[in-house]
């Protein structure tokens, strides 16, 4: 608009994100915004360094990639490998997976809602800081993520970069007694889970709507997770190698991070998208939970995903406790996969979006060409129209308050560049 007074705003380091990044603002004198998500931390150059490597070692070096969800990266990595050699993974040890993957679900989960989003909708700069005056949700929040954690542990092997699974499923079987033992922290789960998500009920949420493109993985009979079909909220649907086809990597010359594009157009993975998509299919009290919050059909307002964290955790501690409860003890955790030319691709749902792997391997199982599409590179570009949009609707916002709403609306979609703590400075310049 005419007459706009013109301004700058950088955030040198986002704080409470998984990696290192920085955001930079200008309105424009006609009212234009501009809006770069810069990427700084250097290329991880994982998908070079996997060529000539055995087809078996690929979940082990891409869970490396990140330490808040290594889970996601071992399992879609695992499914590519499998596909790629006519191997498909059910009954019992899928079963697992799941639950593998349940536990970094609420691991992931607890911590965003409780320690790096929630402080933002009550002023607080950390966590640790909301903890001195609202002690119970970080608690909980603690308690929660020790539940995902455990879980992670008992099949993993430990919480972080766990190793126990394989391509085919895993090392070895959990015992019968260490699946029980889960019953109980499981249950207790639930409760704070209900608990997490009427607490988000009570938080002021800022009114923003977009119309988003939606895509997500959609599973007949699961809230998807593990695997399942490409979907979108206008009517796609299509077989996970059909990926690369749709969805276009592009570099940005202010990041490091490739984005991504859906047919040409911006498009967000991650819970907006699995709730838009697959709600009809959560538990029992997670569906209660969304009805409380008044989660009622796709969700198009970004600060809400709050609430939808909070609902995915309630169903992710259900289904959990439903493998833990019907769980019978198994003599063999994996079915063997030999290795023979050709290509695959594999597509799980990473708390913050979908994760999608594709890799080629010779005839005797080592790797000639990989590659890895984050949840994070696939919403960089829209994470960008949401500032733009975001800024141009609130010109009254001074450049204090811009700058941490700003840094709000990049959280919402929980970014994980990399697995790294971070710091926050602000600077603000004006023409």
């Amino acid at each position: 608009m005419a007459g706009t007074v013109p301004r700058k705003l950088r955030v040198e380091v986002l704080a409470r994100i998984e990696g290192e990044a920085g955001l930079d603002i200008a309105v424009k004198r006609d009212g234009r915004v501009e809006a770069h998500l810069a990427v700084f931390e250097p290329p991880r150059l994982f998908e070079g360094f996997l060529r000539g490597r055995d087809f078996r070692e690929a979940p082990d070096l891409t869970a490396r990639i990140c330490g808040i969800c290594p889970v996601a990266y071992q399992t879609s990595a695992c499914q590519a490998m499998e596909r790629a050699c006519g191997v498909t993974v059910g009954g019992a040890v899928r079963d697992l997976r799941r639950l593998l993957y349940f536990g970094e679900w609420i691991e992931s989960h607890a911590l965003h809602v409780h320690l790096l989003h929630g402080p933002d909708f009550l002023g607080y700069e950390s966590g640790i800081h909301m903890a001195a005056d609202h002690p119970e949700p970080v608690v909980r929040g603690l308690r929660l993520k020790k539940v995902g954690n455990d879980l992670m542990t008992l099949l993993g092997g430990r919480e972080i970069h766990p190793v126990g699974m394989r391509v085919g499923g895993f090392w070895r079987a959990p015992r019968l007694e260490a699946m029980r033992a889960m019953r109980e922290p499981l249950l207790r789960a639930i409760d704070d889970a209900v608990a997490a998500a009427r607490w988000t009920g009570t938080l002021d949420i800022p009114e923003f709507e977009r119309d988003y493109l939606f895509l997500a993985l959609r599973h007949d009979d699961e809230y998807a997770i593990v695997d399942g079909r490409l979907a979108t909220n206008n009517g796609f649907d299509a077989d996970v190698d059909a990926f690369e086809r749709h969805v276009v990597e592009v570099h940005a010359q202010h990041s490091n991070a490739l984005q991504s594009t859906f047919d040409g157009q911006a498009f967000l993975t991650g819970p907006l998208a699995r709730f838009a998509l697959s709600r009809e299919l959560l538990s029992p009290r997670a569906k209660e939970a969304a009805r409380e919050l008044g989660l009622n059909g796709p969700c198009m307002n970004p600060f809400r995903s709050i609430h939808v964290r909070a609902v995915e955790t309630i169903h992710a501690a259900e289904e959990a406790l439903a493998i833990v409860e019907r769980f019978e003890p198994i003599e063999r955790a994996y079915v063997d996969v030999e290795p023979r030319e050709g290509s695959g691709c594999g597509a799980s749902e990473a708390p913050r979006g979908l994760l999608y792997h594709r890799y080629r391997i010779d005839a005797g199982g080592s790797i000639l060409e990989a590659r890895i599409v984050p949840p994070t590179a696939q919403n960089q570009k829209s994470m960008e129209e949401d500032l733009v949009r975001w800024v141009g609707a609130h010109p009254e916002l001074d450049d204090e308050r811009l700058g941490w709403t700003c840094e709000q609306a990049i959280r919402n979609h929980d970014p994980c560049i990399s697995c790294a703590t971070h710091f926050l400075r602000v600077r603000v310049n004006r023409e």
